[in-house]
């Protein structure tokens, strides 16, 4: 395997022959998370970490451990180290979708295959993609990602990114990233968002079960169903733009219908929120687009599919698995 600073240089003549720099700054970016990384158990050791920062890392180090036995996630090393990169995001993701259409816009790269998203480990570079494309007339999105996977190329550190969230969501991302190391199709972006989806959804009931308190789950159960309230209003939106989007009428008057209804779904998200009891997200604030609804049924497109899938295993994941990687191969 290639050292990281090799891969730095192999990736720039790469840039170079292609004519793009986008590679070059993805493999400065990983090489940098890499070299910030320290094992958790010396990050524990050390008599400067904070105490918040410690008691985070050995919640960690239980949910890491439990993944392996009672989950069946990868026993690999990652998520074995702690890395601080000084910011709020590790990368921001790019969605692109067209003026009238929710079909998202794909890259391809080698290892991944082609997805409906660019990440940038820098925003200002994220935010200048995102200007081109909407100059050449798409919805764009850009979204700060707090953590993401290698599909175990890289042993994935925890990052600082992540220890803003709850005890519950920390544990529930990395349930989510790690079951991409599990199984990952490329090419397949809603096929392995859901499935990741799935596998954290249940990861962490059960979780709960062992380690959480009742108000733990009855808060997680909330979010959950706030999550497939917002999921339905996406749905339905979606039908309604799709609508508007085959209509034999003039771009204007398409453009002022899809305006609307865009509207109307902010509206009905922002509901959905203040009924849960919680703060609306800052995107919801005109950041309603085909991109952004192209981003969100990413994750939840097929999820129903694999819960369903779990439910006729009866909850046995070995067998579940099993099943995903019949549906994978029939792709």
């Amino acid at each position: 395997m290639l050292v990281p600073c090799l891969r730095v240089a192999v990736l720039s003549c790469l840039c170079a022959a292609i004519g793009g720099c986008y590679y070059l700054q993805a493999a400065h970016g990983q090489y940098e998370l890499m070299r910030a990384r320290e094992p958790i158990d010396e990050v524990l050791d050390a008599r400067a970490t904070p105490p918040g920062l410690a008691h985070r890392l050995r919640l960690v180090e239980q949910a890491r451990d439990f993944s392996v036995s009672e989950l069946g996630l990868p026993d690999n090393d990652s998520y074995r180290t702690y890395a601080d990169i000084g910011r709020d995001y590790v990368v921001w993701n790019v969605f692109a979708a067209p003026e009238f259409s929710l079909e998202a816009k794909t890259w391809c790269f080698p290892v991944a295959g082609c997805v409906g998203y660019r990440g940038y480990f820098s925003e200002a570079s994220a935010h200048r993609e995102a200007n081109e494309l909407a100059a050449h007339g798409d919805d764009v999105a850009v979204i700060g990602v707090a953590a993401y996977s290698t599909l175990g190329r890289f042993s994935d550190p925890v990052l600082n990114t992540m220890m803003r969230w709850g005890d519950v969501e920390l544990v529930a991302v990395m349930f989510h990233e790690l079951a991409h190391q599990l199984i990952y199709v490329k090419g397949q972006t809603t096929f392995n968002e859901s499935f990741a989806t799935a596998v954290e959804e249940f990861g962490i009931e059960r979780w709960l079960a062992a380690h959480g308190s009742e108000k733990e789950l009855a808060d997680y159960r909330a979010g959950k169903a706030l999550r497939q309230e917002l999921s339905l209003l996406a749905e339905a939106a979606g039908t309604d733009l799709q609508a508007i989007y085959k209509a034999d009428i003039p771009a204007d008057r398409m453009r002022e219908q899809k305006r609307d209804r865009f509207a109307r779904l902010g509206a009905d998200m922002h509901d959905a929120f203040t009924r849960a009891g919680r703060e609306s997200p800052a995107w919801l604030d005109g950041g309603l687009n085909n991109a952004r609804l192209a981003s969100l049924a990413m994750y939840t497109g097929r999820l129903d599919e694999f819960r369903a899938l779990l439910a006729d295993c009866n909850d046995d994941l070995p067998c579940f698995y099993d099943k995903v990687r019949q549906l994978a191969r029939d792709l």
